[in-house]
């Protein structure tokens, strides 16, 4: 069994073995860095912060915490330089750590070859990783993520959210919140938004990955959605499915129009689908139904 220990305030410690950790100050901040293996970030409503290292190999990982901020990583890697690492052949190191903080803490993750998995955060949350998956689930904060090969998995997001990638995919699922903007150079796009979400601002840019964004029957916004040489489908009748001057677009109006909807591919396929409203809870019923729209 990991051996347990307390903080106080301010302090510091050197894990070179499975450990828990109780944290008697408070917590408003969170910085954690894993190369390989595994770490999970899980927001609680009350009782103090603690942290339970399940498995290490490789240099001690370091703790730190002060000033109400929690940092754990290594001597020698921080999130600001992750991007070094990519390409390295021998990392030599792995780490398991759950780390449970309050619920409105803002954290910041770095991972190199590890999965991350952030559930219940209410602040802010930062995911950056160069290779490894990510996974979201219930933050009602803002979301930013930088990745280069690996996979963003979220669902239940309710702030603004901020997407970066290289190669890898994005699925957003059951959005509700503000502003959604995604950058993608070969990685696949798949949105999601939920029917209580409110007037959409959307916008994503692909260079060759595919796009496919679920809209309400319900949804508000303008839409400018096309590519440059891929195909496109459009599920709403009400709007425009145009191919000339060698792009292929859909534009038109949803409701009054309150929101935006922005798609923009140079050779990936855009699809814009219609999802159930609130009283229907059928999933993707509709998805196999053939296209429509008014084609030029």
């Amino acid at each position: 069994m990991p051996a347990e220990s307390a903080g106080s305030a301010e302090s510091e410690w050197s894990l070179s073995a499975p450990e828990k950790i109780v944290f008697e100050g408070p917590v408003t901040g969170l910085d954690v860095s894993i190369v390989n293996g595994a770490v999970n970030v899980v927001g609680a409503d009350g009782g103090p912060a603690r942290l339970e290292l399940t498995a290490l190999d490789g240099p001690p990982l370091k703790v730190v915490h002060q000033g109400g901020k929690l940092t754990v990583g290594y001597e020698d890697l921080t999130r600001k330089s992750l991007l070094g690492w990519f390409g390295r052949k021998n990392w030599n190191r792995s780490a398991g750590v759950t780390l449970t903080v309050p619920a409105t803490a803002d954290v910041k993750v770095g991972i190199v070859g590890a999965s991350a998995v952030v559930s219940g955060i209410a602040g802010d949350t930062k995911v950056s990783g160069v290779s490894g998956d990510t996974t979201l689930v219930g933050i009602t904060g803002d979301v930013r993520t930088e990745t280069v090969s690996g996979r963003v998995e979220a669902q239940r997001l309710g702030g603004d959210v901020r997407c970066n990638g290289v190669s890898g995919d994005l699925t957003l699922v059951e959005c509700s919140g503000g502003r959604i903007k995604a950058d993608s150079v070969s990685g696949n796009v798949v949105i999601d938004l939920a029917p209580a979400a409110p007037a959409v601002d959307l916008a994503v840019t692909t260079v060759s990955g595919e796009v496919a964004v679920r809209l309400p029957s319900s949804a508000d916004a303008a839409v400018d959605a096309g590519t440059t040489v891929g195909p496109v489908s459009c599920s709403f009748p009400e709007l425009w499915v145009k191919d000339q001057f060698g792009s292929r677009n859909i534009t038109g109006r949803l409701g009054a129009g309150r929101g935006q909807i922005k798609v923009t591919s140079v050779s990936g396929a855009v699809a814009l689908l219609q999802g159930p409203d609130a009283d229907d809870t059928d999933e993707w019923a509709d998805d196999d139904a053939p296209a429509q729209g008014k084609v030029l």
